[in-house]
């Protein structure tokens, strides 16, 4: 093992490929093992959240961060420009790749010394390991060597970072992507500044999401209706949690008693606030029901026409101390195909099998209703057209077959 020791430039990307699923508010939280004793200088585009001990470090500047462990976060947009980078500086927020690819990017840019050479004679860093993204239900494999980063310098030229070994120590690139397939994925490459070498190495760390990690119990459920029935079909009782479990979540009566339970001993002149800050989630408080869910959605067959015929559906947040931003609906029904008309959503087909056009994801409307609101609801009526030979309102048909509401 060479004990040679390198300062090199690392960029940091982190792709969300997922076609439905997010990364919300408060964000990734990217954090990994230093193989070594290596310290960060410098950041750009996020920063750490501990500096920890840095009295082995020489000089009359003190590192950015030397945790043997580090974890990363995004600056918020309103970070300096001189602190920012490209697609940094959403405060780990990721939308989906169907909602808007261009937010589904972030980076940030570290300059990273005393980085360990991983093999003898060769101007490699070692990998470092026990990478986690910081978001309940991810989890991430090991750093693997991918090729070199290619980059499009026109419409027909790509150029990549090469290495030279017998050269100096490089820089360094680091990259993170998350994929409905392949959840997450970390790489890494770097290059040398001086001109008469250049040395690139490339990594990858997969992340998956798995809804049973993320929490013991689902987080919403499906209410049905129709105007040919009396009857709703109601969540089924302890659906998300029972209200006498222990490990369920706080549930009120009435919104406005939140404020006081949350801050006893104080009046309604100095609360201001609901529990809960910008790192950290607040606890769930949700709306007292039979189904203890923070988010029910009900879907209504509102009206038959000759040719066609109406659905409404309503999103319900029944969580009382949490907005969800940037929320989506992905349903799936045979007659989406033949989907005429929607009101006051986005939507998206998701065909994923060849021709079957079955799923769709819906998504509110920027600056009108793409914020579900605390205690609040969103709703949008759907027309579509009988397919001859399939269209029945027997047997249930009419109801949707599966709903996901963020990717869970």
């Amino acid at each position: 093992m060479n004990r040679l020791r390198l300062r090199v430039q690392v960029m940091v990307s982190i792709h969300n490929y997922q076609l439905y699923r997010h990364i919300e508010q408060p964000g990734w939280r990217l954090s990994w093992n230093w193989p070594g004793m290596e310290v960060i200088w410098d950041s750009r585009g996020a920063e750490a959240t501990e500096q920890g001990d840095c009295k082995h470090v020489a000089g009359p500047k003190l590192p950015h961060c030397c945790e043997r462990r580090p974890t990363m976060v995004d600056l918020p947009p309103s970070a300096p420009y001189t602190m920012q980078v490209t697609n940094c500086c959403r405060g780990g927020v990721l939308s989906s790749l169907t909602q808007n690819n261009a937010t589904a990017l972030g980076a940030f840019q570290m300059s990273v010394g005393s980085f360990k050479v991983a093999r003898q004679g060769k101007v490699e860093p070692e990998k470092p390991w026990g990478f986690d993204l910081g978001v309940p239900g991810y989890t991430c494999s090991n750093a693997t060597d991918v090729p070199p980063t290619r980059t499009k310098v026109d419409k027909r030229r790509y150029v990549q970072v090469l290495c030279n070994n017998a050269g100096p120590p490089p820089d360094f690139l680091l990259g993170l992507i998350l994929d409905e397939t392949m959840p997450a994925v970390l790489s890494c490459a770097g290059f040398a500044t001086d001109l008469t070498s250049v040395c690139a190495v490339t990594w990858r760390v997969i992340c998956s999401f798995s809804q049973y990690r993320e929490a013991p119990a689902p987080s919403c459920c499906v209410s049905l209706s129709s105007f040919y029935n009396s009857t709703i079909v109601t969540c089924p009782k302890c659906s998300c949690a029972c209200r006498s479990a222990p490990s369920s979540s706080r549930c009120v009566r009435q919104r406005s008693i939140i404020l006081y339970s949350a801050f006893p001993g104080t009046d309604q002149s100095t609360v201001h606030a609901l529990p809960g800050g910008d790192d950290d989630s607040a606890a769930p408080i949700v709306r007292c029901s039979d189904h203890m869910c923070p988010i029910r959605v009900h879907w209504h067959v509102k009206t038959n026409y000759r040719q066609y015929w109406r659905v409404k559906v309503t999103i319900n947040n029944y969580n009382q101390v949490k907005n969800y931003s940037d929320w989506n609906l992905v349903m799936q029904h045979p007659n989406l195909q033949s989907l005429t008309q929607l009101f006051s959503f986005n939507y998206h087909p998701l065909i994923q099998y060849g021709t079957l056009n079955d799923t769709g994801m819906f998504w509110g409307v920027p600056n009108y209703n793409q914020m579900l609101l605390q205690d609040g609801n969103v709703q949008t009526e759907i027309v579509l057209k009988k397919d001859e030979g399939q269209f029945t309102f027997s047997q249930g048909w009419a109801f949707p077959r599966k709903i996901y509401f963020d990717g869970r």
